[in-house]
């Protein structure tokens, strides 16, 4: 490791144990008219779950490369998540306690600057209540992350959807799409049920196609191999069709060689063939029915923030304009960039995964997706042109989902 980055994660230690001390400042206070064997256990317990995940950080952190080069996501993700856990509900209680030290604060200036006031009728247990507060409110983020820890990420939910285009044919009026996107097959371990789940629940809708909009992976493609066999049983009228996110090129990860990586790429694309994938790499092709077609296009990765492999101008070269069509691209940033100059009707992306992070207030939900993209999630129209953005069916990262569950979209194409 370079002395650069231990310094750097000594920095990130030392905001984390003040945030520890400081979180506690304020457990302490909330707790100060309670028995003393509460307040010891309360310590004793915060105190070590939060030097254990300090300890898990520092041992993660010194054994990264090798972690990564076994591939052990499950050990990661575990750190990633208990620290969430407990950081958040953290974060809750320096918010109240920090307000209840700026009210103390203000009343003892106060009383310096003005002696004669009366400070004696104080009673240092009326602000106390703001630390309680805290402490109370803290168990909101920590039952939530608990829940997208343990059922989040399980729990699918079926989005259905009407895009209307008048320039669909009449063939395809009720045409039903559903599209998936984001399955990072490796973070899911080998035993999980929730893979074959999701593909029954596909199933179940009888698509008449199955678009998958990229990230099949997390680097390598052999993540995908204990799934093949699930994922091949997806069934559509009119076939399946894929393209490649971010994640599937192996980027992110060390290779011994070029020829090695381009080899984990080639991999990857042969299993989208097992599974019955057409993938598409900025390429076109018509879905037809009944005597009328419209046009299919799928392009490699394209985004402002992440690489930029797609040829948009090679994938729709020869389509007809006047004619609808269909965009697969992973990146939503693409639409903006690119996608809308083309008149392209409408585009399907995902890569978001809606931060895996929601709360939804009166049928709004918001995200911290959203402070960094424009188009995050759902469906999107400028100028007659469409986009819709899956939130994802699996995870990466945070292993788990919080007020932002997995995603199934079913659309239905309509003329009307």
């Amino acid at each position: 490791m370079s002395l650069s980055f231990l310094l750097r994660f000594a920095l990130v230690l030392l905001v984390l144990l003040a945030i520890d001390w400081y979180a506690w400042r304020g457990i302490h206070t909330a707790l100060a008219l309670r028995s003393t064997t509460l307040q010891r256990t309360v310590r004793i317990v915060y105190w070590a779950a939060s030097i254990g995940v300090l300890a898990l950080i520092v041992f993660a952190s010194s054994r990264l490369n090798e972690l990564h080069s076994a591939q052990n996501r499950a050990f990661l993700y575990t750190v990633i998540g208990v620290f969430i856990l407990l950081l958040l509900p953290k974060l809750v209680i320096i918010l109240f306690h920090g307000l209840e030290d700026l009210l103390e604060l203000f009343r003892w200036s106060w009383g310096k600057l003005a002696p004669g006031a009366a400070t004696d009728a104080h009673d240092p247990g009326r602000l106390r209540f703001l630390s309680q507060l805290g402490l109370a409110l803290a168990t909101i983020p920590f039952a939530g992350v608990l829940y997208g820890l343990t059922r989040g990420w399980r729990n699918f939910n079926v989005a259905r959807v009407t895009v209307r285009s008048p320039k669909l044919p009449k063939a395809f009026d009720g045409l039903r799409i559903v599209q998936i996107s984001d399955m990072h097959l490796g973070s899911f371990s080998a035993d999980t049920d929730v893979v074959q789940h999701g593909i029954d629940l596909i199933n179940a809708e009888k698509p008449d196609l199955i678009l998958f909009t990229g990230d099949l992976v997390n680097n390598y493609a052999e993540e995908v191999e204990p799934w093949l066999q699930a994922v091949g049983q997806l069934q559509a009228r009119l076939g399946k069709f894929s393209i490649l996110g971010n994640h599937d090129y192996g980027d992110y990860s060390g290779w011994a060689s070029a020829a090695d990586k381009e080899a984990n790429l080639d991999r990857l694309k042969a299993h989208h063939r097992t599974m019955g994938f057409r993938l598409l790499l900025d390429e076109h092709l018509p879905i037809e029915q009944d005597g009328e077609q419209f046009t299919l296009i799928g392009v490699q990765n394209w985004g402002t923030r992440f690489q930029q492999y797609g040829d948009l101008a090679k994938a729709v070269a020869g389509t007809d304009p006047s004619k609808f069509r269909l965009l697969m691209s992973h990146d939503p940033t693409h639409w903006d960039a690119q996608v809308r100059a083309t008149g392209i009707d409408l585009m399907l992306a995902g890569h978001t995964h809606g931060a895996q992070f929601g709360l939804t207030i009166n049928g709004h939900t918001y995200s911290p997706a959203q402070w960094i993209y424009e188009e995050w999630a759902g469906l999107y129209e400028k100028e007659g042109l469409q986009l819709y953005v899956n939130r994802g069916f699996g995870f990466l990262g945070f292993p788990g989902r919080v007020g932002m569950p997995p995603e199934i979209t079913v659309m239905t194409l309509s003329c009307a």
